[in-house]
């Protein structure tokens, strides 16, 4: 017997030594495609619960086959925290379903790789070097002494975000006049929904049904808001809260952007919907500045709407198009290409027309690198959204406009719906639901799990520059 005999005795004694061997393994040489196999895997646990017979209201309603791609679909949808249904939750959907789906959600938003390193540093009270690989691919830590730190925040945040949220609303509810006990449910469903972004409703109508209830409106909206920030920027703003000059870039220039592209959708929302009879030019002007002001909350990666999207106008469209596909923060609840993407591409055209030589804000200069990653992730996303867009078409009879729009909702994890997703086959659901997950995973994540190793050249090539534009 040779002198390894023990050890592999020990193993087969210990699978679960085995499984966390093989995972240790698998995030040293790539954690992007432990992400990736971790959320399929999940998605797949939520489905097969969601293909119960237990989580339908009415079992045998549909076909079994339409039921497998509902399932699979909505499960994609609450562990990607987007909100796309192909079906009324309330009414398809049993008890134990939407406790299904509740909990996909808070899964999804708290990141399966953030879950299991928090769950590990729990156990063994400290975070291993291993560990913290993982938590850096889950959180987007800066470096891997800040992952331990970074988690804390994650889970404090969500709890106590979540918590708060539930707090303020149930009183709330009992005054609309819900039971207490529905009071208490629905206060929680809600703050898990708005906080990750999630977008999911459990009343008739969705959004629509607390349209005349500002307070209800405003907390969603802090709900979703807080969730897209993204938690360095969280983590930053609470550990320096009162000395704003010491911000970190990262959290600078989410802020800025997120206030731009907020104050720009408010704006043109404003413009567009207020004479529109279909959806707000019958309201008072307080009634349509809060609706409008949770329409522009919404595409960050919400996903909850207080009007039909279909009624609204074409250049609204165009608009929450746009709006989708920026997202949110990085390594936050929300999807798109993300607010600093913009923010360094924008930067960028603007250092050119000056002529100058450097990328400078904030007293800061932007490293080439981060410049060239941001076009990657801007591309990336184009041609994803481009190739999901044709490809939707090939399957559903709708139009463009309402296609691209459930395409971008799908890639942006936002929840927004043109109708698409109601009336599309198994296929443009099967369609969608990968959409969904890509955007979830992100685009730089489904890169670095595509690419075995970085290549390094060892010579560079003569210079040229070509005539652009």
């Amino acid at each position: 017997m040779s002198k390894n005999s023990p050890q592999r005795f020990d193993r087969l004694l210990r699978p679960g030594r085995w499984v966390r061997d093989f995972v240790d393994d698998l995030a040293v040489a790539s954690p992007a495609r432990l992400a990736i196999g971790s959320f399929v895997a999940v998605v797949a646990f939520f489905a097969i619960l969601l293909m119960l017979p237990a989580s339908m209201r009415d079992p045998g309603s549909v076909s079994e086959a339409q039921h497998i791609a509902n399932a699979i679909f909505v499960a994609v949808s609450s562990v990607c925290v987007t909100g796309l249904t192909p079906v009324v939750t309330e009414n398809y959907w049993s008890d134990f379903g939407i406790s299904v789906i509740t909990a996909g959600i808070q899964v999804g938003g708290l990141g399966i790789l953030t879950l299991a390193s928090v769950l590990g540093m729990a156990v063994s009270r400290r975070l291993g070097v291993r560990q913290r690989l993982i938590a850096q691919q889950a959180t987007s830590a800066l470096n891997l002494g800040q992952v331990g730190t970074l988690l804390k925040t994650v889970v404090i945040t969500i709890v106590t975000a979540e918590a708060i949220l539930a707090v303020l609303m149930f009183p709330r509810l009992l005054i609309r006049g819900e039971s207490i006990g529905d009071a208490l449910w629905y206060s929680v469903f809600y703050s898990i929904s708005a906080f990750n972004n999630a977008g999911f409703t459990i009343h008739p109508g969705g959004g629509a049904y607390f349209a005349s209830d500002p307070w209800i409106l405003s907390l969603l909206m802090l709900g979703v808001f807080v969730g897209a920030l993204g938690f360095p920027v969280v983590l930053m703003i609470a550990m320096q809260w009162n000395h704003p000059k010491k911000w970190d870039l990262h959290t600078k220039l989410t802020l800025t952007t997120t206030t731009v592209v907020l104050a720009v959708g408010l704006l043109f929302l404003l413009i567009f919907e207020s004479a529109n009879p279909d959806t707000l030019g019958d309201k008072n002007a307080g009634h349509t500045f809060v609706e409008v002001l949770f329409m522009a909350v919404m595409p960050r990666s919400g996903g909850f709407s207080t009007m039909e999207i279909a009624d609204m106008s074409q250049s609204s469209h165009l608009l929450m198009d746009l709006m989708m596909f920026i997202g949110g923060g990085s390594s936050s609840t929300a999807g798109g290409i993300k607010v600093t993407t913009v923010a360094v591409l924008v930067l960028a055209a603007y250092t050119e027309a000056r002529g100058l030589q450097d990328v400078h804000v904030f007293g800061r200069r932007l490293t080439s690198s981060t410049i060239k990653l941001a076009i990657s992730v801007l591309l990336t996303g184009a041609i994803i959204v481009f190739i999901g867009t044709l490809t939707m078409l090939q399957i559903s009879a709708e139009p463009l406009d309402k296609v691209l729009f459930e395409v971008i909702s799908a890639f942006g994890t936002v929840g927004l719906s043109s109708g698409v997703s109601a009336t599309v086959n198994e296929a443009g659901l099967y369609c969608l639901s990968v959409i969904m997950l890509i955007g979830r995973l992100g685009t730089i994540t489904l890169a670095a799990a595509l690419s075995m190793q970085d290549s390094v050249r060892l010579y560079r090539y003569p210079e040229e520059r070509p005539v652009v534009g």
